[in-house]
């Protein structure tokens, strides 16, 4: 019976050792996304900073406490300092990115669909973004004057030059073949940009839209220190000439939280419009 049984057990060994090797496939993507995950940096810091204030690590005079600061914020609120100087940076940044995105779109369209316009257009943009846009103040007062508009004027400026070159760097990227296909097809012009164009195009638009608000928040923390009677950057330069920290503090989380918050739409509007894409994000 013993010899039977190892008999027929031999060769079904024998086959075993002869099959090949099975690889476990190994995981390269970055896994599934964790829910609120751009968060969990942001918290990280805010429960170090609150531990090293209340082990007394930070000077409180140059770094005050979460505590302090969210203190001072609910006093400028209800004084009725906060909502007007937030009301008013949100106009100036709401004004110059929505003429920014505008021009830095049709440039885009215009450079990227023509040769004569990109002959035109594209090396003017790249000579305006070598030179800083701040540097471009002291002309602006002289010609527009010291008041909103100047303001208004340097925003849109820092937020069409990344909408321009990422949108027109997308128009360029569009595979020909596309292009011949329309031609083939017998596309008209109008049909062949919502159809292949935009489509294309919108990848690089997202990222240089992206850009352009972060773009916007910078812009106006320098240009609210010019001749300004209200808004956050006011309300930072006046407590930095009576040294106080914890409303400078204030100006910089609120500034902090508008970016992240303008950041995050975009980024669900972009999941949103190109929900055809298999990305490493999605």
């Amino acid at each position: 019976m013993t010899a039977v049984t190892t008999t027929t057990t031999a060769p079904a060994a024998q086959a075993a050792e002869e099959l090949p090797q099975v690889r476990r496939r190994r995981r390269l993507s970055p896994g599934r996304q964790l829910p609120a995950a751009r968060l969990i940096g942001p918290l990280l810091l805010l429960v170090l900073w609150a531990a090293a204030s209340a082990a007394g690590t930070l000077d409180t005079g140059a770094v005050p406490a979460p505590w302090t600061v969210l203190r001072t914020a609910g006093h400028l609120w209800t004084d009725g300092t906060l909502p007007t100087d937030v009301l008013t940076s949100l106009g100036r940044a709401g004004y110059g990115f929505a003429i920014g995105l505008t021009a830095g779109v049709l440039l885009a369209l215009a450079s990227g669909l023509s040769r004569a316009g990109e002959a035109l257009i594209d090396g003017t943009v790249q000579l305006n973004r070598a030179i800083p846009t701040l540097g471009l103040i002291p002309l602006f007062i002289l010609w527009l004057g010291i008041g909103e508009t100047f303001k208004i004027a340097i925003i849109a400026i820092v937020v069409y030059v990344p909408i321009y070159l990422n949108t027109h760097a997308a128009l360029s990227g569009i595979d020909s073949r596309f292009v011949e296909l329309a031609e083939v097809q017998g596309l008209s012009r109008f049909t062949f940009i919502r159809q292949v164009v935009i489509p294309g195009a919108l990848p690089g638009f997202f990222v240089g839209l992206r850009l352009g608000v972060t773009g916007s928040w910078l812009g106006l923390v320098v240009l609210e220190q010019i001749n300004a009677t209200s808004g956050l950057g006011y309300l930072m330069f006046q407590a930095q000439n009576y040294g106080q920290s914890d409303v400078i503090l204030v100006g910089l989380l609120i500034y902090g939280a508008f970016g992240l918050v303008s950041d995050s739409v975009v980024r669900l509007i972009e999941r949103r419009v190109l929900s055809w894409r298999r990305t490493l994000s999605s």
